[in-house]
């Protein structure tokens, strides 16, 4: 870890009370839900990371607290650096600020992770469906999400499901 991001990471721990770990040369900082905007803000306004460069979610399920976590991949230029943010949320109805206000581009990237897992972004401008039709059930990318799908035929279970196919009783 270069001395640019320990001092960013310094940072983050001493003003948010946050973790950190490190693995494989990519290190994440773990934060609250209320600390997203301050800690994006200070990176970006100190520490010249300028792009958000990923953000997305992981549903931990059927484990409840927490049961996602919004990640963040933040890129400084000037640096050549990148810094991972992970916020935990809780239970089914998951709710996050957005930070749109630091970095623009989140406004797509919200959206997606709006549409699949189903996460709503407090102050978000424009927070509707941008990958599925607008009248879907349902967030996709859920664990819980049912999956439709059709049972794969292989010789030990052929006359089996050979018998429930409708021509095979007609």
């Amino acid at each position: 870890m270069g001395e640019h991001l320990q001092k960013a990471v310094q940072a983050l721990k001493e003003r948010f009370d946050a973790t950190s770990s490190e693995f494989r040369d990519e290190v994440s900082v773990f934060l609250q839900p209320e600390q997203i905007v301050a800690a994006c803000t200070l990176l970006r306004d100190e520490f010249d990371f300028e792009m958000l460069a990923d953000e997305t979610a992981v549903d931990y399920w059927p484990q409840e607290t927490p049961r996602f976590h919004i990640v963040y991949q933040i890129y400084s230029y000037k640096h050549n650096e990148r810094i991972c943010l992970r916020v935990p949320l809780n239970g089914n109805q998951p709710s996050i600020q957005t930070i749109e206000a630091v970095y623009p581009n989140a406004n797509w990237y919200e959206r997606e992770v709006y549409d699949l897992f189903g996460i709503h972004y407090e102050g978000h401008s424009d927070l509707r469906r941008i990958l599925m039709p607008h009248d879907w059930e349902g967030y996709p990318l859920r664990k819980d999400y049912p999956l439709g799908h059709e049972e794969i035929m292989f010789s030990f279970n052929f006359d089996e499901i050979n018998a429930r196919k409708r021509y095979a009783k007609e």
